[in-house]
């Protein structure tokens, strides 16, 4: 079958909610066997998630509590894109307010899409390495404490649950593959 063949038509769209980050629609779509249906979504900016990799080899992650979860989440450093803002930019934004490091090394991996069944958020990959400390500026909403694990330790935190965040799960299998040799970081 053509990609065209599983295409969804948009007759109406709806917005039913406008939040500071999150932009909820509904919309009337006509099926490509031309019946109609409805589809909710939430409409989000994108975001970055942060492999960065420290001179010792260690990952860096971050322990914060999450509300929609309630309670303390072990992930990747990661962040909103700003509006106009590059990507890349945004990444070097958020490694240094969240963890006070700053990278010489930055390489774009790849792209995922946490929620495709409700929401058009995508989050880009990205690898940095050479890391100095500088300080953290983190945002006045933003508690977290920094942590430095081993890729077998953060593996060993997903097996035991302890990180379940889509977005980390994601990137250390980026990670994963890269620091084996498998998967070479792009030029």
């Amino acid at each position: 079958m053509d990609e065209m063949d599983f295409y969804e038509e948009t007759l109406e769209s709806r917005q039913v909610f406008d939040g500071r980050l999150l932009k909820v629609y509904a919309d009337r779509v006509r099926l490509p066997d031309g019946k109609e249906s409805t589809r909710e979504i939430i409409r989000h900016p994108g975001a970055v998630v942060v492999i960065g990799v420290l001179d010792n080899g260690k990952l860096l992650f971050e322990r914060q509590f999450r509300y929609p979860v309630q309670r303390v989440m072990l992930e990747l450093p990661a962040g909103k894109i700003d509006a106009g803002e590059h990507i890349l930019d945004t990444a070097r934004r958020e490694l240094r307010e969240e963890t006070g490091y700053k990278a010489k090394l930055w390489r774009h991996l790849g792209t995922m899409h946490p929620a495709i069944g409700y929401a058009d958020e995508r989050i880009e990959i990205f690898w940095a390495q050479g890391l100095s400390y500088v300080g953290e500026s983190r945002d006045h909403d933003e508690i977290l404490e920094v942590v430095e694990l081993s890729l077998s330790d953060a593996l060993l935190a997903v097996r035991d649950g302890e990180i379940t965040d889509g977005k980390t799960l994601a990137a250390l299998l980026w990670a994963e593959k890269t620091l084996s040799g498998e998967w070479p970081l792009p030029l």
